[in-house]
């Protein structure tokens, strides 16, 4: 018996019939599920999203295949795709203090409306957030459109469409600047908690690998990023967000 689904969607106020009807299984699956059998991972993801919460909240057992690799590697997935919604959500609902995004487009992000909303509670709440976009104008943006395949225009266009949904962020905790940088990595901060999508040539990041990390000491995996993160920072040019 699966006692932490049950519990989940109790909470939830949702029915094995609504869990089948949103994942298109069989009831009949459902119920197998809340006796205690571990659905396939793209169906544990999918349950995670429906029930906002983690995957390792609703099957503790499976947390054995993100077994931490050194003291500060919370995760890894092997795509971006397979990070749930749950977790992208719980990474910026927590932050207290700064929040922190860099990478070429990430258009995935601002076409959320549920994060957008979440990062405007936070700008209002008194989180500091830095938004780091590529300069769609780089030659570094259309070399990594080329390599990904889409071509350079589309990589620009996504960062333009990027640009034109973040300006539901108007307020003076957040800023938006354009880097001109190759990037090996997207990183995605809460305070101590960091997402960095991997980078891989020929491949989009949505397929390649996401690390969960959290910074506890300045020696360790995530001060890496997070000194990568400041050094662009400082390099790069703010936007106008009115444009």
């Amino acid at each position: 018996m699966n006692d932490h689904l049950r519990n989940a969607m109790l909470a939830a106020r949702i029915t094995p019939t609504d869990v089948a009807a949103a994942l298109t299984v069989d009831p009949k699956t459902v119920h197998r599920w809340l006796q205690g059998r571990i659905p396939y991972p793209r169906h544990r993801w999918a349950i995670a999203d429906l029930l906002q919460v983690h995957e390792a909240d609703l099957w503790p057992q499976v947390a054995q295949q993100h077994l931490a690799l050194a003291g500060d590697v919370r995760a890894v997935y092997p795509h971006r795709w397979t990070v749930p919604k749950s977790v992208w959500h719980a990474l910026f609902q927590g932050a207290t203090e700064e929040i922190d995004i860099l990478t070429y487009s990430g258009l995935f992000l601002p076409e959320d409306g549920q994060i957008l909303d979440i990062l405007t509670a936070r700008a209002r709440a008194g989180v500091t957030i830095r938004i780091l976009l590529g300069d769609p104008d780089s030659a570094q943006v259309a070399r990594r459109g080329t390599d990904e395949g889409i071509g350079p225009e589309v990589m620009a266009a996504r960062i333009k469409n990027a640009l034109t949904l973040y300006r539901r962020l108007h307020d003076p905790n957040v800023e938006i600047r354009l880097h001109r940088t190759v990037l090996y990595n997207s990183i995605f901060r809460a305070d101590n908690e960091l997402l960095v999508n991997l980078h891989a040539y020929a491949t989009p990041a949505a397929e390649a690998p996401v690390m969960h990390l959290h910074h506890k000491k300045e020696q360790g995996t995530a001060a890496v990023y997070l000194t990568s993160f400041v050094r662009i920072w400082a390099t790069a040019v703010p936007h106008d967000n009115e444009n």
